[in-house]
């Protein structure tokens, strides 16, 4: 039975304190925390549950830490196949002002992972994939975990007849590029990153877009902020452009962008919906307080704002 499946190898709780004004070299007391369980393949895996779709989500967990995010993301419905380490999952902390309008983020490393663990995570993978599916995986690496691990998973699970999706940047991205997955979805910088060219405008876009399919990547979703995404592939280049929303928390409209994609690659549509249903889904996300993911109907009703080239 074929399926969806996203790896996050460096997930963590995310920690943010609400204060009435952000300023330094003073005591600041917070008016509102809030945990969330920060992750971008499980993000990924919350928004595809949103518009009604199962997946199974993998990384790395550890410590007290570890075992309360596998049992929250338990709690809402997630099906998690985690390997355990001896390290201690990482806290972020983002400290935000009242009107979201300013904040800071201090993000951890993350655990030191061992060969061993890595190893036995190659080992898990080898025994759940299968032909037909769609592998997800997003953000940093933690410690100790080398560069081209992207790579090599992307050749596990595609040799198989699997499909492997990449949301990462710098060097674990432009090692991944080499092992030619299905699909990337970087951003403007990260794109830069992996092209060398700055990227300043939609005509710089789309030549980063044609440049990173030179990889042998069948399709590239550069996506573009409140300019939307390009997405490309060798027979076709499209801008899907958002309508003008109220963000209220972009965190995690991203890893909604690529929920849409494969939601919509899921469901056999065409390139020009594919794109639509992206661009939809990531901005209902940033439209909602926290991170949060539209429905399936939300999200459809966001799909008809959307305008595409």
């Amino acid at each position: 039975m074929t399926g969806i499946v996203t790896v996050t190898p460096n997930p963590g709780i995310d920690l943010t304190l609400t204060v009435p004004q952000l300023t330094l070299n003073q005591v600041l007391r917070a008016t509102h925390t809030r945990s969330d369980m920060g992750g971008k393949g499980f993000n990924v895996s919350r928004a595809l549950q949103a518009l009604g779709t199962p997946s199974v989500t993998m990384g790395f967990i550890g410590g007290f830490t570890g075992q309360r995010m596998a049992a929250g993301l338990q709690q809402i419905g997630l099906e998690t196949d985690f390997v355990e380490i001896a390290g201690e999952t990482r806290t972020n902390v983002v400290v935000t002002n009242e009107t979201a309008s300013e904040h800071l983020k201090a993000n951890e490393p993350g655990p030191e992972v061992t060969p061993g663990e890595i190893a036995a995570f190659f080992d898990r993978v080898s025994d759940r994939v299968r032909a037909g599916d769609t592998w997800v995986l997003s953000g940093s690496l933690p410690p100790g975990v080398p560069a081209d691990f992207y790579a090599q998973l992307i050749e596990s699970i595609q040799q198989v007849g699997a499909r492997a999706v990449v949301d990462t940047s710098g060097e674990p991205l432009r090692q991944a590029c080499h092992a030619r997955p299905f699909m990337v979805k970087p951003n403007d910088i990260e794109a830069e990153q992996v092209t060398g060219c700055p990227i300043e405008s939609e005509e710089d876009a789309r030549r980063a877009a044609s440049d990173i399919l030179g990889y042998g990547i069948k399709i590239v979703a550069l996506s573009l902020g409140a300019e939307g995404l390009i997405l490309a592939t060798g027979d076709e280049t499209l801008h899907a452009r958002p309508p003008h929303i109220q963000a209220r928390n972009t965190v995690g409209a991203g890893d909604a962008l690529v929920a849409g994609l494969v939601w919509a690659l899921e469901q056999h549509l065409p390139l020009c919906d594919v794109a639509r249903w992206g661009v939809a889904a990531g901005s209902v996300s940033a439209a909602r307080e926290g991170v949060t993911f539209g429905t399936a109907g939300e999200v459809r009703q966001m799909l008809e704002k959307v305008r595409v080239s």
